[in-house]
Parts: structure tokens; C-alpha cells; sequence
């Protein structure tokens, strides 16, 4: 049930999982697929437009109003960053920012207007579990998509194909799968999609090209919504898709019969997500023990489940920037169109060590007394570069000081209150690794405070989670 807990959320508590183990596997999976009867999405808004007044008027402002408006971007993203990260650990549908958090990778973004983040970011987490279709269309009509693959010069005279050709490659069939001529001729039918001052989808008609052209096999006076159907209508974007959602949450080693198997339902099912995630949740070979505890959490998943598992809030919630740089994964900064690689990549030998150091910094409120990596900016132009200069000054300002957290430990520990004594480390071990049996008891009473109950399992708990076992899920 823990594995189910990782796979489609961020873990969850001791009751919660005592809860699922009375209950069949068919309706813990509804559960939480639907999420709690009732559920409403809530929102991770951080700024309203009319807080940007000066979006309207960008040509005309002064230097003094460009900086404003800069600050704003910057403080807004960091803002978003940590809403985000708040709606991850307390939201009731743990599977709806589970897979906003994968499509944030799959339509990887950059962009320093913290609008169109806050737009971009909603429309993901609107049909996060719904009609992929309807995401795509939602996703490659939004301004900050648009912006960043360059769409706002796509014109009929001067055709930009870098829109179309990210589309095909990146959102839909993979690479292989077209040609040179199916991107040029996909460009041209997206001219003319952009977006106005106040961050509005438009199509341009007078800068559309309405003439014939021929992609993937089809003719037809196409426009951006025609190629978009069409590419729907590939198997081959089914299996992509598939391909990319198993290895995230079962395993990075795709098997090919499984996938062509959930791709073929997911295809006839009109490409709705909560389908192929119920395909993949309820299926006896998820729960094999090879696929248990095979992946290794991203750094937004570690930092999330261990906030999820004991309730905490920081000082200056902002430090949660730190400790996504330094383990290598910021929220809304992408370090390529691909999104981030994920698997064996997040780790190295300084990014393992600090991963094995972050509980202890957290829970007993060390000195983070590690330097991040310099962000460096390898998407966007001259404004993105100095908006990651900005971020990379606020987390040399911070990563010398202390963390401080207040930890409430409380629900944590009543969790345990019926276990006997001698069971906990059995217990704290079973509830935090997918793989308990492989972290020796003895170890773990050697290292504890046994001065109290409460102090045992809070130690037992911090050195579970320093382990290299706790970063796999």
C-alpha cells in the first residue's frame, strides 16, 4: 500500500495506510483516482493580473518600471514555487499534483513572466488526470508555451518551426516518427497562434497561411487545431505518451508487451488519463516485488514526502528553493526543453551525500553548510539569464543560515502509540522503505536516543531517512 502511496502521490501517513490494508485493491485505486467525494481543485494562484498593470504598457515603461516588474516576476515565481510545494503534501488528491508534477517535466517551460507560469501550471493541474487531448490543445495554446517555443513569430512569410517541431518530438510521437517536410508543414499551419498583452490565446488570421499542406500522410488547408487532431490520431503518440508515463511511475525500464497493451486501451479510451492510470494501478505485475522500490524519488518527491510524513512549517518558506537546487530540481525551471532525465540521473556523488544529510538538516535544524550548484542557464534569452542570476543570489543569501522548521511531531508519533516498544524500528522501518528489511535493526538501536519513547522514534525516524534506502520509492 506504501508502494501504491509513492507511485501515486508523495507516501502517506501510518492510519492512512492501516486504512487501505482492510480495504480491496478496486476501491482504494478509485479513490484515489477520483480523489475525496466532493473534491474541488483548488487553485495555486500567487498574483492576479491586475497586479501586473504594467504588462499593458511594456514599451513604455521606464527603467525604474521595468525593475518593478522584474521583482515581481522573480518574488511571484518563488511564490508559485512554494504553493506548489504546500499543495503537494496537504492536498486530498495526492494523484492530481503526482501527475501535474510529471506533465511539468513532459511540456517543460521557462519563462520569467509569472503569469504565464501560474496560467501554464493551472491548465496542467485542470487535466492532470483527465482528457489528454484537451491538455495538449490547453498547453500548446497557452501564452507561456508559446512565448518559449517561439510561436509569436511564426508568421506566413517567415514560417518559425521550432513550436512544430517540439510538438512532434517532444509533446506527442517522439523522435523517428516524422519528417523534415511533416515540421515544416505543421509550422505553417500554426502560424498565426499567439497570444496579446494580457495573456490571452489569439489567432492572427492575416498571419496564417491557409494554403495546402501535407503532413503525416494527410492533405488538407490545415491549421494549428488540425495538426493537433492529427497527431491524436497516431498510435505511435499513444505509445509515446505510455512509454513516458511507465517509466515515471512504474519503471525506467520500459517492458514492451505491458506498454503496448496499456497504450492500445489508453488510445481506444480517447486518451483519458485516469484510464491508463487505473490500467497501470490495478494491474498484478505493479505490485511484482522488482518494481517495488525501483525508482529513485526527484527531489521534489523526497523533499515533499518528507513534509508529508511529518507535518512541519519553515520559518522562510523560500528555503525550499535551496534544497531543490542543490539536489538539482527547481520548480519552473526545467534545464531543457526534455524536462528533467529523472532515474540514475539525480544522483552523483554530491547530490547523494547532501540527499542522505537533508533530513537531519531539516528535522534537527542544522546549518546547511553546502554551497548550490550555479544555475546555469542553458534555455531563454537575455531576461531568463538574469532572472537565474536573481535566484541564484537569493540562495547564496541563504544556504548559509539555519533551517529553521517547526516540526510538529505530534501526529507522527500517535501514530505509533499502539506499537509495543520493542516493535518500533520494525515499524518506522516498515511505514518509510518500500524495502524495510535491508536497514538493520541493530543499527538503528545503536544510533537512537532512547532517553524517552519519543525521542526513540524520533531518532529511529531521522537516521531511516538518512538512508540510501529511504531515496528509492
Amino acid at each position: 500500500m506504501q508502494h501504491l502511496a509513492w507511485r501515486a502521490g508523495f507516501g502517506e501517513t501510518l492510519p492512512v495506510i492501516t486504512a487501505w490494508a482492510q480495504k480491496k485493491r478496486k476501491e482504494i485505486v478509485s479513490h484515489i483516482l477520483t480523489g475525496p467525494k466532493g473534491f474541488v481543485t483548488e487553485s495555486v494562484d500567487v498574483i492576479n493580473v491586475t497586479d501586473l498593470p504594467d504588462y499593458k504598457r511594456e514599451k513604455g515603461m521606464t527603467g525604474e518600471e521595468r525593475k518593478k516588474v522584474r521583482q515581481m516576476n522573480t518574488q511571484g515565481i518563488k511564490d508559485l514555487n512554494v504553493a506548489w510545494m504546500n499543495m503537494m503534501v496537504k492536498s486530498e488528491h495526492p494523484l492530481q499534483e503526482k501527475m501535474s508534477l510529471f506533465w511539468h517535466g513532459h511540456f517543460a517551460c521557462r519563462t520569467q513572466n509569472v503569469l504565464f507560469n501560474q496560467q501554464l501550471i493551472g491548465l496542467i493541474r485542470e487535466h492532470a488526470t483527465g482528457d489528454f487531448g484537451a491538455l495538449l490543445s490547453a498547453v500548446s495554446k497557452s501564452p507561456a508555451m508559446l512565448q518559449f517555443l517561439n510561436n509569436q513569430q511564426n508568421r506566413k512569410q517567415h514560417p518559425n518551426e521550432n513550436f512544430a517541431r517540439e510538438v512532434m518530438e517532444l509533446f506527442t510521437m517522439g523522435r523517428g516518427n516524422y519528417t523534415e517536410n511533416d515540421v515544416k508543414e505543421a509550422a505553417r499551419a500554426f502560424t498565426g497562434w499567439g497570444f496579446d498583452a494580457t495573456g490571452h490565446f489569439v489567432f492572427r488570421e492575416k498571419q496564417h497561411d491557409d494554403g495546402e499542406k501535407n503532413i503525416l500522410g494527410r492533405s488538407g488547408r490545415f491549421n494549428g487545431d488540425d495538426v493537433l487532431k492529427i497527431l491524436l490520431e497516431q498510435r505511435q503518440t499513444a505509445t509515446f505518451i505510455t512509454t513516458k508515463i511507465y517509466r515515471y511511475f512504474v519503471d525506467d525500464n520500459p517492458d514492451e508487451a505491458r506498454i503496448n497493451a496499456l497504450a492500445d486501451r489508453f488510445y481506444h479510451a480517447g486518451y483519458d488519463i485516469r484510464t491508463l492510470m487505473h490500467d497501470i494501478f490495478m494491474a498484478d505485475w505493479f505490485y511484482d516485488s522488482n518494481i517495488i522500490g525501483n525508482r529513485i524519488k526527484s527531489p521534489v518527491e523526497l523533499l515533499a514526502g518528507i513534509r508529508k510524513s511529518i507535518p512541519m512549517a519553515f520559518e522562510q518558506e523560500e528555503v525550499t528553493l535551496v534544497f531543490q537546487r542543490i539536489l538539482g530540481q527547481v520548480l519552473f525551471y526545467p534545464p531543457n526543453v526534455a524536462g528533467w532525465p529523472g532515474g540514475r540521473n539525480w544522483i552523483d556523488s554530491s547530490s547523494l551525500m547532501f540527499r542522505l544529510r537533508v533530513p537531519q538538516v531539516i528535522l534537527y535544524s542544522q546549518t546547511l553548510n553546502i554551497r548550490p550548484k550555479e544555475l546555469m542557464p542553458e534555455m531563454g534569452d537575455g531576461s531568463n539569464y538574469k532572472m537565474t542570476l536573481q535566484i541564484n543570489e537569493f540562495l547564496k543569501r541563504q544556504y548559509a543560515r539555519k533551517v529553521n522548521a517547526r516540526i510538529n511531531w505530534e501526529p507522527y508519533l500517535q501514530s505509533f502509540s499502539d506499537v509495543p516498544r520493542e516493535q518500533l524500528a520494525g515499524a518506522v522501518s516498515g511505514l518509510l522503505l518500500q524495502q524495510p528489511g535491508n536497514v538493520s535493526r541493530q543499527l538503528l538501536e545503536k544510533y537512537a536516543d532512547s532517553s524517552s519513547r519519543e525521542n526513540y522514534i524520533k531518532t529511529v525516524t531521522i537516521d531511516v531517512m538518512s538512508t540510501p534506502e529511504y531515496q528509492l520509492c
